[in-house]
């Protein structure tokens, strides 16, 4: 059952969004050569924590950190620990906040110093395809449309989409339907329709599009262990338009600071 939005449910997620943005903000000051993925959990559950939040995912199903952070070939749900970053790494911070009884997630992928070009180009293209799916959430869409469009986007660039992680649903719980797979067809899948609100989160492998989960049962990496990118953004459709709820722009005043 998809529970569809009201306007005021939507604000109320949007404040969730808001703290969220600014958590990443924060946690991108950090990110350098040198910096352990402990070291970047701690700093976004501190600061989540003071403004009157909490982290969505420390507990969730027994996940036992505040942070996703996966290194390289990591796809998704790697575990902070000791590791220290090093030049040429990627690192994606997967990040949610509850507050006022309400979810946000989002992700966004970082290179460590100068990185490989194609490594570059992976980052790029998975970003822009987010907005791709975004652009897709229309009046008359469906869920297919917004999938649709990420694959013919990363695949048109050739990379490859991994099919057994999907975006979703968010609200009142982290995770609701519908699933939003990076995959499908035009046409398909649940209409769009006012009041839903979802979290779109392609990822995306610069090799194959196989994926293993390690023995800690969370951490899931690539096949051919070639990098990968995740980009999310959790977006409502209300008033017959969508709006892009959670944000990248203070991850951006922090890299922008740094390369000026």
């Amino acid at each position: 059952m998809i529970y569809f939005k009201t306007s005021e449910e939507i604000e109320l997620i949007k404040k969730s969004a808001t703290l969220l943005g600014k958590a990443h903000g924060e946690v991108a000051k950090s990110i350098k050569e040198g910096v352990s993925t402990k070291e970047l959990d701690l700093i976004a559950e501190e600061y989540i924590k003071d403004f009157g939040g909490e982290p969505s995912f420390l507990g969730y199903n027994g996940f036992p950190a505040s942070l996703c952070i996966s290194v390289n070939e990591v796809v998704v749900h790697g575990i902070p620990g000791e590791y220290r970053l090093k030049e040429g790494d990627i690192i994606s911070i997967d990040c949610g906040v509850y507050l006022n009884g309400y979810h946000a997630d989002s992700a966004y992928t970082y290179g460590v110093g100068e990185i490989k070009p194609e490594v570059q180009n992976l980052l790029k293209v998975t970003k822009e395809s987010l907005y791709k799916g975004i652009e897709n959430v229309k009046q008359g869409n469906r869920i297919g449309d917004v999938s649709s469009s990420i694959q013919s986007y990363c695949e048109g660039n050739g990379f490859s989409v991994v099919r057994e992680l999907v975006g979703h649903g968010i609200g009142k719980h982290l995770h609701e339907k519908p699933d939003v797979p990076n995959f499908g067809k035009r046409g398909r899948g649940r209409k769009i329709e006012n009041g839903l609100v979802i979290a779109i989160e392609p990822m995306i492998n610069l090799g194959s599009k196989g994926i293993v989960q390690e023995k800690d049962g969370w951490t899931i990496r690539t096949k051919d262990r070639k990098p990968s990118a995740h980009f999310e953004h959790t977006v409502a459709f209300y008033n017959n338009k969508v709006e892009v709820l959670t944000t990248f722009e203070f991850i951006e005043q922090v890299l922008t600071s740094q390369y000026a």
